[in-house]
């Protein structure tokens, strides 16, 4: 079974950075896309970031606005893991941040993911 740990999580002052990291048990380029989702009480997880493997497209990345300029995802492959650096955090960045490997590509959505990490929670907070 495909494995995916995040760590680098913790409590951050806003205005601060933090990166966080996804270790994967298998090759990253696996999968067709890495995406980075977050999850607070009582909402649903939404996608932040998510980088292309695809061949064509390797590299190719996209976030959503509300992180856009703030937020970078990158991947090395030969580390097999992904990462999410974070700058500029506000208190609204405050989560349980996930990550997770796509068969279908680039997407927002949860659904279309098909392997997921246990979470590394962040929290922005004086």
């Amino acid at each position: 079974q495909v494995q995916l740990v995040e760590s680098g999580g913790g409590l951050v002052e806003p205005g601060r950075s933090l990166k966080l990291s996804c270790a994967a048990s298998k090759s990253t380029l696996d999968y067709y896309a890495i995406g980075w989702f977050r999850q607070v009480p009582g909402k649903e997880r939404e996608g932040v970031a998510c980088i292309s493997t695809v061949t064509d497209s390797d590299g190719q990345t996209y976030y959503s606005d509300s992180v856009k300029g703030r937020f970078t995802i990158s991947s090395d492959h030969t580390k097999k893991t992904a990462y999410l650096q974070m700058i500029s955090l506000k208190a609204e960045d405050t989560a349980v941040y996930y990550c997770a490997g796509s068969n279908l590509g680039c997407s927002f959505s949860q659904y279309s993911m098909s392997d997921w990490g246990k979470g590394s929670l962040v929290t922005v907070s004086l």
